[in-house]
């Protein structure tokens, strides 16, 4: 399976079954312009798709299990003390991450021909409610005015009642700048009068060259860097204490590091994902509390 081909995997979700394109974003995206320093990267081995298919295969589970009978927030299940504190902090107007999976190669799972990249974060928006939390993450035509400037550009290219397809261009820099042009299939669940999650797949993906110029191109697969070959989400919203939590898990496979590269990619691959997720939660509380104002 090459690059911007999708993978069906069932996903079931309040007693109903979906089968939903399991691919790689993020909102854990990354973005912009690439130089041929970074060494081209061709398409991930069947191996490691397969892992990373696996993978996911896993955490899916382990959500679904969480959304049936478990935690509805991945802080309520933290021992004390620092559940006490995880929620203090987010009273404060903090981000509270974790980094889910073995600790390797700083901050991500190696596998064969690449590495998973798998981190959760949360937040609170207080003197809101869970509506217009809603309004905010389905608003994708404006999700470049909420996200930018990570997220470049995006349109809703059909919706479906909570069935989205949406497209999203994203950049990011880290060293090198990398433009992506992306496809997700988002699907929204609503779980009770103050619950709903979602799910969103990155169907395709494609490395943008020379972006915003008359000679931009999108990347065949034995053109691109591999800084972003696949990206899965999850999102939950739960409406109490004054206000919503949101709460995101993004795991995405990349390239591993080359030896001699480190300088170069190892910044980008390690450091991205966790950064991305972390500004995402952030840009998502200060978009409700601003719509709030207007």
């Amino acid at each position: 399976m090459g690059i911007g081909k999708s993978r069906q995997l069932p996903v079931s979700s309040g007693g109903r079954r979906y089968l939903l394109p399991c691919l790689l974003l993020t909102l854990l995206g990354v973005a912009g312009r690439t130089t041929d320093a970074s060494a081209g990267a061709p398409e991930p081995l069947q191996t490691t798709l397969r892992s990373y298919y696996d993978y996911v295969g896993k955490v899916e589970s382990r959500n679904q299990e969480a959304l049936s009978k478990g935690a509805f927030l991945w802080i309520d299940e933290l021992p004390e003390p620092s559940r006490t504190s995880a929620y203090a902090k987010l009273k404060q107007g903090g981000v509270v991450m974790k980094r889910i999976g073995k600790d390797e190669v700083e901050g991500a799972a190696k596998l064969s021909g690449g590495m998973i990249h798998d981190w959760e974060g949360a937040i609170f928006i207080p003197g809101v409610k869970l509506e217009r939390v809603l309004s905010i993450l389905k608003d994708y035509n404006k999700h470049s005015m909420y996200y930018g400037p990570d997220v470049e550009s995006a349109k809703i290219e059909t919706r479906d009642g909570d069935h989205f397809r949406v497209y999203m261009r994203f950049r990011r820099k880290k060293i090198v700048t990398v433009v992506l042009n992306t496809e997700q299939d988002v699907r929204y669940f609503r779980d009770s009068p103050t619950r709903e999650h979602s799910r969103s797949s990155a169907v395709r993906i494609r490395e943008v060259a020379n972006p915003g110029t008359k000679e931009e191109k999108e990347k065949s697969p034995d053109e691109e860097n591999g800084f972003l070959w696949q990206m899965e989400t999850w999102w939950r919203m739960e409406e109490r204490d004054g206000g919503v939590y949101v709460q995101n898990e993004a795991v995405t496979l990349t390239r591993d590091i080359p030896a001699g590269l480190g300088w170069l990619i190892g910044p980008f691959v390690t450091s991205i994902p966790k950064e991305t997720l972390e500004f995402s939660m952030n840009a998502t509380r200060e978009a409700v509390l601003g719509q709030g104002q207007r």
